[in-house]
């Protein structure tokens, strides 16, 4: 090999793809000289040459439609991954020549490879080879150049383990590790290596081929996929220059499977998805792991060494603008709505960021919302006090079956992005951080969470305990929910529930999954809850509950204005309560700041009530205000809609499992302490009963997931110690939890006494000879005027 000259580096595994290399440096570079990456003369060869072009024998696959995922008889054959086997490679090259090309990666000249080593492994005390850093480098640049072929979806990562342990960075915390922990360096390395080997995701494009053909009927066959593909667009530029955090809602273990999906169809790269290691097990687990899941073990916190590991693989990988994915909850929400999220992850990534300076992470938030899921039935049966069924081959086989049945949409929508630098500068410093940050996602998310037409028309059911209701009772209960969703530009059902096909599929589809029944042997047909279901219906109905909560808290805090004494300052005082509702509440629902709050609630109360402040605010216009939100004056008279009263469906169910709470707390006497693991297991027991006595609304109240937000609350607000005064506070708690339920049932009143006085609108029109059908009667509703009457 002459001096100075071009040295040919390439990554090649067999004859096969030596002899393609040789054929295209003889037709392009004759005068290169060509040494395998593997080759031991590599290190004679770098000492000569002046620069080093790596290449690479890529694989092409057939061709196919885009995003179409591979036949099984093809991952049979091998017929896509990296590289086929090699008795196979010469059979490629005769029957189908353009399956190989030769990709040439980003050459380097021999003085910039130095000088990159240097700076990388300079002040390092181990020993690292030269050639085996070049031949590193020659891989990535190989890597590189083949996703412009092969597109971005199979841009996977190499070398991770070796990259991390040859940094003297990483070498340089193993040491600070192990001195805090006084153990040998060589044990703690040991331990890390260990560590990462169980951690990292080894991906291959046959291994996310497989995943995606194996496992993609577990949610193909159930739900149509719809996304918002402008959003995703959007994201294919952003993900150009950084690294995408995808936070995802988590409703269904097939999520991840979704979300891959939609990212495949759009040529961005397969995330790195962080699970539980719970989900390890054969076959799951080894092929998940080389399609791109991290396992992380699901507690270590007494583990410094695997903390260590978790910590700097997760900044390598956002370092290098790999994408990660993973559910901030920290688990399926078994309510249906968000649940308050975990920072562990978020730490060791933000952590991350003062390890690499120059990384610029941007955050994903992500709706996922399905019509309907077969596995709510066993998530809500958990909430009454079940036991979780393990995870394992047979309950994966058991899962796929019930995946087959077909349940409707699932909606994937993509939030606004959010800079992790720019977020936590806005938080600021304090342990209140990454909580600040934390919310700032959950609310993106909850933004374009769409309201599905089960949420809407669980929630007209919900509110009714277990009384039935006719389909014109339903659609009179849904349309101004429409209405209020248009004026607050909030995306509905695509259906149609305007009319009454819309609601009757509507209804069919909650009937055939047996979360309601049906009574038509009567004249008109009548549909409620199933018993044991309210759970189910809860999970449902609780997708769409944040899209009404200020609403609920203005209705609430308007009726609170109409008990104030002559002379009281109406505004202040109105803004106290609403702030007392949102303590009451914070630990179930995300709440902007005071100053935003505010205004979200001014501009519902401008909806509700354009002159609030100029007349209706006095206290005896309050109950008025209400009664025109439904339309219909107490005499009966149609008047401008502002939109629906909502508060007793939003808050009875958390409201009710405070008053729960409350009781045993009350109940155990003052000078007994309890944890928050007693509250919940107390409240369980004695919500039951209180539903069987009817001293709660409904039974989606008795839930272990709300008990824990109440016992959180309760501890909060220093509740659950024993002391001199614990009894006084505990029952003044109580107390206030009464005055509300006062106020929700009054709003209740108020609501069922709107759909007496249609009913007895439409049964003096039917009586006067007018027959009006049902889709009729809903249309002109808005219509009914005194006369009618």
């Amino acid at each position: 090999m002459k001096e100075g000259s071009t040295l040919i580096a390439a990554d090649v595994r067999s004859t096969t793809e030596r002899r393609l290399v040789d054929e295209w440096v003889a037709d392009v570079q004759p005068d290169a000289h060509v040494v395998a990456l593997e080759d031991p003369d590599l290190d004679d060869a770098l000492a000569v040459c002046g620069e080093v072009l790596p290449v690479r024998v890529t694989w092409l696959p057939q061709e196919r439609g885009s995003g179409d995922r591979l036949k099984l008889s093809e991952l049979l054959l091998l017929g896509r991954p990296r590289r086929p086997w090699r008795p196979l490679q010469e059979l490629i090259t005769r029957t189908r020549p353009s399956g190989a090309v030769v990709t040439v990666g980003q050459p380097a000249s021999i003085g910039d490879l130095r000088a990159r080593f240097e700076k990388r492994y300079g002040d390092s005390d181990q020993p690292v080879r030269f050639a085996g850093f070049v031949g590193r480098q020659a891989m990535l640049a190989c890597d590189r150049a083949e996703r412009q072929t092969l597109g971005n979806r199979y841009k996977v990562p190499r070398l991770i383990a070796e990259q991390l342990l040859d940094s003297p960075s990483f070498d340089a915390g193993l040491k600070e590790l192990a001195g805090s922990l006084d153990k040998d360096i060589r044990s703690i390395r040991g331990e890390a290596k260990r560590a990462l080997e169980e951690l990292i995701a080894v991906q291959s494009q046959l291994a996310i081929e497989i995943w995606r053909t194996v496992l993609r009927p577990m949610h193909a066959h159930a739900w149509n996929v719809e996304v918002d593909h402008a959003a995703v667009e959007r994201l294919q530029d952003l993900n150009k220059g950084h690294s995408l955090i995808f936070l995802p809602s988590h409703r269904s273990y097939v999520d991840p499977l979704v979300i891959a999906d939609v990212l495949l169809q759009h040529d961005l790269p397969r995330n790195h998805t962080l699970g539980g290691d719970n989900l390890s097990f054969w076959p799951f687990g080894p092929l998940g792991k080389r399609a791109g899941i991290v396992f992380i073990r699901r507690s270590f916190g007494g583990d410094d060494v695997y903390k260590f590991a978790v910590r700097r693989y997760l900044a390598h990988l956002m370092a290098k603008k790999f994408n990660l994915e993973w559910f901030m909850e920290g688990g399926r929400t078994r309510t249906g709505k968000l649940r308050r999220p975990k920072y562990g992850i978020l730490r060791y990534l933000v952590d991350g960021l003062d390890i690499h300076p120059e990384a610029d992470p941007v955050i994903i938030p992500v709706s996922l919302v399905y019509e309907q899921l077969h596995e709510v039935t066993s998530m809500a049966e958990e909430e009454q006090g079940g036991t979780k069924k393990a995870e394992g081959l047979a309950w994966l086989a058991r899962y796929a079956k019930a995946q087959q049945q077909h349940l409707g949409d699932v909606l994937v929508r993509f939030g606004e992005p959010l800079p992790l630098r720019k977020a936590l500068a806005d938080a600021g410093e304090g342990g209140a951080q990454l909580e600040k940050v934390a919310f700032a996602v959950a609310t993106r998310i909850n933004d374009v969470t769409p309201a599905t037409a089960t949420s809407l028309v669980t929630l007209a059911l919900l509110g009714e305990r277990d009384r039935a209701m006719t389909l014109h009772e339903i659609q009179h209960r849904v349309t101004p929910l429409l209405d209020y969703l248009d004026m607050r530009g909030i995306e509905r059902p695509k259906d149609d529930l305007r009319h009454s096909g819309g609601i009757r599929a509507t209804l069919d589809r909650l009937e055939a999954a047996g979360v309601i029944e049906s009574y038509t042997e009567g004249p008109t047909p009548i549909w409620s809850i199933t018993p044991g279901r309210h759970h189910t219906a809860a999970f449902y109905r609780n997708g769409a509950l944040h899209h009404l909560l200020n609403r609920a808290i203005v209705e609430m805090t308007v009726l609170y204005v109409a008990t104030l004494p002559e002379g009281a300052n109406h505004l202040d005082e109105g803004w106290a309560e609403a702030l007392r509702l949102r303590d009451l509440l914070k630990f179930e629902f995300f709440f902007p700041d005071k100053a935003q709050f505010r205004t979200e609630l001014e501009e519902d109360l401008q909806l509700l009530s354009p002159t609030w402040n100029r007349t209706d605010g006095r206290a005896d216009q309050a109950e008025r205000v209400l009664r025109r939100a439904l339309q219909t004056d107490a005499d009966g008279s149609s008047t401008a809609p502002a939109g629906p009263l909502v508060a007793h469906h939003v808050l009875r169910s958390f409201i009710d499992a405070q008053v729960v709470t409350a009781a045993v707390l009350v109940e155990v006497g003052g000078g007994t302490t309890l944890t928050k693991d007693e509250v919940v297991q107390r409240s369980l027991a004695l919500g039951k009963q209180m539903f069987r006595q009817r001293r709660i609304h409904g039974a989606e109240s008795v839930s272990r997931e709300l008990f824990g937000g109440t016992a959180l609350l309760a501890d909060n607000r220093g509740l659950l110690d024993g002391g001199p005064h614990a009894q006084s506070q505990r029952e003044a708690y109580a107390a206030e939890l009464a005055t509300v339920v006062d106020r929700l049932e009054r709003i209740a009143a108020l609501d069922r006494q709107d759909v007496l006085d249609r009913r007895d609108v439409l049964d003096r029109r039917n009586a006067l000879g007018r027959v009006v059908t049902l889709d009729e009667s809903v249309t002109k509703d808005n219509a009914v005027t005194k006369d009618d009457r």
